[in-house]
This record gives structure tokens, C-alpha cells and sequence, in this order.
């Protein structure tokens, strides 16, 4: 019978909160982990069994990453429900918050349409380590794809970089929002529908979403600003849905793992937001395309020939 040690709850708890924002797929690594493990942790946290005490964990450490987002990006939150409610009152789109709010909503909802329909079907029947080991690979070419592809963005923040006209005092964060809220409505569903991937396991939220703002020509630092808001309510939205689960027969004794593995989610999370976002102001998705096709490449193999 698969148990639940606090110790494998913290563990997954940390791979959770930094790959779920850095482009490298934590639905990949939570199930490549353990089958490379072996032992009691292939049985622990097999994501893909019946039944499997580890799916009802992952459950509370995405929602503990959502809250991590959350309080990132808090200031940012708040203008934008402010804006959206603002919009529905008076029936009309006029500001940047406002644009930005239903840019959000609408983007959001291709992939809740899919999550809803194929979420347990893509788990069961491909959320096995050689899938996984495979997508990854895959994963890191798209990554690299995008880098190649790219145009010329939307311009990053460096030091000496002057604001336009009338846009001197406004805060870095604020200049970017204005920049993603430029994008066409059309434009910010293409990006949001990207997330479909990521019911893939090894297939990177952050990362589709990013190279997809790339491609639209987007900077990577407003791409990944972008990814990170789309997949807040995602991911929220997800597990909230499940979360009665917890607090049902599903919980039983495993519900002090959860907090557990939730704290470790959330702080890994935080830093892990805090992190990217000052990367990609001069950085590229280049070594998370590295990483991820040598890490694929490398565990079907393991996988398929060990």
C-alpha cells in the first residue's frame, strides 16, 4: 500500500514550487523523480496509480504555488480586479488595467475548457516516466525553437533605458503591463491556449506560455510577467476544484504531509517567481532548453535501457 513520508513531502514540495514556474514542467519531473529513484519513492509517488495518496499531495502544493504567485504579484492583483470591476460598471475598456483584466480571463479559458476535458485523461494514460522522459525532450526543442524564432520583443529594462514620453513615473512593472496590454485580444487567447500543452507531462507551463509571447512579440521579461499571471488562476482553479478531496476520506493521513510539502511549495515558489522575473530582463530560455533536452534524452534512456 503507496503511504506518504514527510520527508518525500517536503521533497516533492521544493521540485514543485520551482518547476512550476521555471520552463522545465513540474508534472515531468514529478513523475520522472521518483522512477529514477526507485525504491519506496517510485511507489510513494506514482502520480499515474489509482487511488495514488501522491496525486491528492500534488493537489495542496499547487495551490500553495498559486498562493506563492498571488502574493508576488499582490500590487498587481489589485489593479487588475479593480480595473476588471471598474470595466463592468461602466460597460466600457478605457484602461490598461481594464484591458489587461479581460486580456486574463480570456486567455484563461481554452485552457480551462481542455483542463476540464482532458486533465485525467492525459495523467492516466501518459503521465508514465517514458512519456514523460519524452515530452521533457521535447519540451527543451520547442524552447530552443522559440529562441531561434524569435523577434525583436518588446524591449527588456536595462540601466539607462529611458521611459517614453509621459511614462517617466511610472513604475518598471506598470511600463510592462502597458506593454502586454497593447496586445490584441485575438493575440493574448493565442498565448493563453498555449498552456494546453502543459497537460502534457514534461511539457512546461511557463515555458509554452513564454515562447508563445516570444513569438508574439513580446519581450522575454513581459512574456514571462504574462505567463506567470495567466497560470496564477490556472493554477488556483485547478486545485480548488479538488481541494474537497483533502478534506474528505482522500485526506486521511496524509493531511499533515500536505501542509508540510505546501509550506516547502510556497517558499520554493516565491523565491523561485522572485528569481525568474529578474532573469529574463536579460536572460533567455537558451539553458532551460539545454537542460531539458539532455534531462529527457537522458532519462528515456535510462528508463528504456537500464
Amino acid at each position: 500500500m503507496a503511504t506518504l513520508t514527510y520527508t518525500e513531502a517536503v521533497g516533492v514540495g521544493l521540485l514543485q514550487g520551482v518547476t512550476e514556474l521555471f520552463p522545465v514542467s513540474s508534472l515531468g519531473h514529478s513523475v520522472l523523480l521518483p522512477a529514477l529513484l526507485g525504491g519506496h519513492w517510485a511507489r510513494d509517488l506514482n502520480v499515474s496509480a489509482e487511488n495514488s495518496p501522491y496525486l491528492n499531495v500534488l493537489i495542496g502544493l499547487h495551490l500553495a504555488t498559486a498562493l506563492a504567485l498571488i502574493v508576488y504579484f499582490r500590487r498587481d492583483w489589485g489593479r487588475v480586479i479593480s480595473g476588471l470591476f471598474s470595466s463592468i460598471r461602466r460597460r466600457r475598456i478605457e484602461t490598461v488595467d481594464q484591458k489587461l483584466a479581460w486580456l486574463l480571463i480570456i486567455a484563461t479559458i481554452p485552457v480551462g475548457v481542455a483542463g476540464l476535458a482532458l486533465d485525467n485523461l492525459f495523467r492516466t494514460t501518459l503521465g508514465k516516466p517514458i512519456p514523460a522522459a519524452a515530452f521533457l525532450a521535447l519540451n527543451g526543442i520547442v524552447l530552443y525553437v522559440a529562441e531561434r524564432l524569435r523577434r525583436g520583443g518588446t524591449g527588456r529594462r536595462r540601466a539607462g533605458h529611458s521611459p517614453a514620453p509621459g511614462e517617466e513615473h511610472l513604475h518598471p512593472d506598470e511600463l510592462s503591463d502597458r506593454r502586454i496590454a497593447a496586445l490584441s485580444f485575438r493575440q493574448g487567447t493565442m498565448i493563453g491556449a498555449a498552456q494546453i500543452l502543459a497537460l502534457l507531462p514534461g511539457i512546461s507551463r511557463s515555458g509554452v506560455t513564454i515562447s508563445a509571447g516570444i513569438f508574439r512579440g513580446l519581450s522575454h521579461e513581459d512574456s514571462a510577467r504574462f505567463a506567470f499571471m495567466l497560470a496564477t488562476p490556472v493554477i488556483a482553479a485547478a486545485a480548488l476544484l479538488k481541494v474537497p478531496s483533502l478534506l474528505g476520506h482522500a485526506g486521511d493521513g496524509i493531511r499533515g504531509q500536505v501542509l508540510a510539502g505546501g509550506v516547502a511549495a510556497f517558499v520554493a515558489g516565491y523565491i523561485a517567481v522572485r528569481f525568474l522575473t529578474r532573469y529574463f530582463e536579460t536572460r533567455t530560455l537558451t539553458p532551460f532548453a539545454i537542460y531539458c533536452t539532455l534531462a529527457g534524452l537522458g532519462s528515456l534512456a535510462y528508463l528504456t535501457l537500464g
